[in-house]
């Protein structure tokens, strides 16, 4: 399709000759994100500075029926901004300012294309903490955080977005701008209409400004990188942590190939692996008394000691944990960097991580594909990296998913889900079928005819293609 000359005047008036293109190049850089090789360009790509041009933006687009995607820093792994169907490539870029920092209310007023990394730092300097850390937070932003419900490492003690978001500032696809709760810790006033906003993946509404929750920033912690010589003994490891009652503020699983790739990735960092070792686990425990950490970090190891394990590093310096993060932080840089791949984003309650990376594995053989595993196994989130190798175009297209749908049915059985942090969109929306039955899937298609009857906003995403 392409618009006609009038939707590109109006457009242009809206937000001016320096913020609307047409051209090939822009449309192509907006029409991707980090989803595979998916390149899916807009017709036209505007930029509106705030939330009354955003919302003539979308009465334009409602009134003539144009599909319109919102991007934010394209970092997404399920093609949420992908304009799968053309139309206007709505960037938020231009909202990116730190509104208000409320020490007294330890609160935050944002707007969404602020970088997660920047949010945190500026924060911080004033001894406050916003806990959500996904891997990419230096490129993502907190918009298409909240359209995703992000997590990250640090989600198994702090939680994920959605504990941090209090009220939203919403263009409607109308175009009616709205706030959908109120900047208090408790609201129990109608529905929570701040909570459907968050994890809609930008399919309900163009989220404009966000209040967020803070906490006090605690100044301590202890990170011990321990290595398994089997992989699913550190699944196990992970529930047992919790059963000896420590709640860690960071707990991830790192199988062998996900280290090795990632040690020759960055070769400046460096960490000495054995041989026989399978997997690891990265534990970090914070606090404000140090004293208490260690004892924590003590009885860690008393656990941790009845499995098969090599030798435990502890970091002792900010520069060792900063080397351990960026190891894990790196892992899905250092996959892309490899091979052509697919990510799965698992999830299933902690104590069936070892079944679910067991039949990953099966799975795997089965098909014919290797997968490298990683992720946030304190919380039962792992991500499956299929790779493609030197398979053959149309074992990669016909195979591999009918795999990829296993893994899924093995994880529904687990009484799991299929996507803890990455959600739905396009590449994952055709097997909603297995995590949901046909009246939880009519149910959600209802809520989304309410709020965009005329289905203009990011169409394409979350439900299957048929019902």
């Amino acid at each position: 399709m392409s618009l006609q000359p009038e939707i590109i005047q109006k457009l242009t008036a809206i937000v001016g000759e320096n913020y609307i293109f047409t051209d090939i190049e822009t449309r192509n850089h907006y029409g991707h994100d980090e989803t595979e090789d998916y390149v899916f360009p807009p017709n036209v790509v505007v930029k509106p500075a705030n939330a009354r041009e955003i919302a003539a933006v979308l009465k334009v687009a409602n009134d003539y029926k144009i599909p319109t995607t919102p991007i934010g820093a394209r970092t997404g792994l399920s093609g949420g901004a992908l304009s799968i169907y053309e139309g206007i490539g709505l960037s938020t870029e231009r909202l990116n300012k730190i509104i208000d920092i409320d020490e007294l209310n330890l609160q935050v007023t944002v707007e969404p294309a602020v970088i997660t990394q920047v949010l945190r730092e500026a924060v911080a300097e004033k001894g406050l903490f916003y806990p959500v850390d996904p891997s990419s937070m230096g490129s993502c932003w907190i918009g298409g955080n909240i359209a995703e419900n992000s997590g990250g490492a640090r989600a198994v003690k702090y939680g994920v977005t959605k504990d941090y978001v209090l009220n939203l500032e919403v263009v409607l696809p109308n175009g009616e701008i709205i706030w959908t709760g109120a900047n208090t810790l408790k609201n129990s006033t109608g529905y929570n209409l701040t909570q459907l906003m968050v994890g809609s993946e930008g399919t309900l509404g163009v989220i404009t400004k966000a209040v967020l929750k803070l906490l006090p920033q605690n100044s301590h912690n202890v990170l011990m990188l321990v290595p398994f010589y089997k992989a699913h003994e550190a699944c196990e490891a992970v529930s047992a942590i919790f059963r000896a009652g420590i709640v860690p503020s960071a707990l991830e699983f790192m199988e062998r190939d996900a280290i090795d790739w990632t040690l020759k990735y960055h070769d400046n960092i460096n960490v000495s692996v054995n041989e026989n070792v399978q997997a690891h686990l990265l534990i970090e425990v914070d606090g404000n008394y140090p004293e208490i950490l260690m004892l924590e970090a003590e009885k860690i190891m008393t656990v941790v000691e009845q499995f098969e394990i090599d030798e435990v590093l502890f970091a002792d310096t900010e520069d060792q944990k900063n080397a351990l993060w960026k190891l894990r932080r790196s892992v899905a840089e250092a996959v892309k960097s490899n091979s052509v791949y697919k990510e799965e984003d698992t999830v299933v309650p902690r104590y069936m991580l070892p079944e679910l990376l067991s039949g990953i594995k099966k799975i795997g053989a089965k098909y014919g594909f290797q997968s490298v595993c990683y992720g946030h196994a304190g919380d039962g989130n792992l991500h499956v990296n299929i790779i493609k190798g030197d398979m053959t175009d149309d074992h990669w297209k016909t195979q591999v998913p009918i795999g990829i749908r296993e893994i899924f049915e093995l994880t529904v059985s687990l009484k799991g889900t299929l996507s803890g942090e990455h959600g739905i969109g396009y590449v994952q929306k055709n097997f909603m079928d297995i995590a949901f039955t046909r009246t939880h899937l009519e149910l959600m298609e209802s809520i989304k005819r309410v709020f965009d009857p005329n289905n203009v906003l990011n169409p394409g995403k979350i439900f299957p293609d048929e019902l």
